[in-house]
């Protein structure tokens, strides 16, 4: 009788951490709205990035995220290593935002305009995004990984 009350806890706190991980929710889903090229205040003459993800949440409880980690490759090289931790809510059976804003490593940058110069010139490179939600009470993180072509133009002379 004595290990009897220890085990009814143990089960009954089994049960309702399983509840808290998200048993029997659905994933939510997350896309990529905007990857665009915004102006950097540094006047390093580097790109700064605006990156919008667009976050569907398909079940009854509001979707709190606790943060994000995300990267940006350009031409390959990685360009931006970001985190955040001040994200939206998103209402249950609704749709939010995220903005992340995103600075250029400086190191980073500069070898690729480096690499950059020793070929012709454009205004167009292909990037890949990965990009990692941390949802709280969701036993798993959202991930996004999408890549595709960014065009930086250049600022009036």
């Amino acid at each position: 009788m004595r290990f009897r009350i220890p085990a009814v806890l143990a089960a009954l706190l089994l049960v309702t951490g399983c509840a808290g991980l998200g048993v029997g929710r659905e994933p939510p889903s997350v896309f990529l709205q905007s990857f665009q090229a915004v102006p950097n205040g540094s006047g390093a003459g580097l790109p700064a990035f605006e990156i919008v993800l667009r976050v569907l949440n398909p079940n009854p409880e509001p979707l709190r995220l606790r943060g994000a980690v995300y990267s940006v490759r350009l031409d390959g090289r990685r360009l931006v290593e970001g985190v955040a931790n001040e994200l939206p809510q998103i209402e249950g059976y609704g749709e939010g935002t995220v903005v992340l804003n995103a600075a250029v490593d400086v190191l980073g940058g500069v070898r690729l305009l480096a690499d950059l110069m020793n070929q012709r010139p454009r205004d167009r490179f292909e990037y890949s995004l990965e990009a990692r939600l941390d949802p709280v009470g969701f036993g798993r993180d959202i991930r996004i990984e999408q890549g595709g072509m960014i065009e930086l133009s250049r600022p009036p002379r």
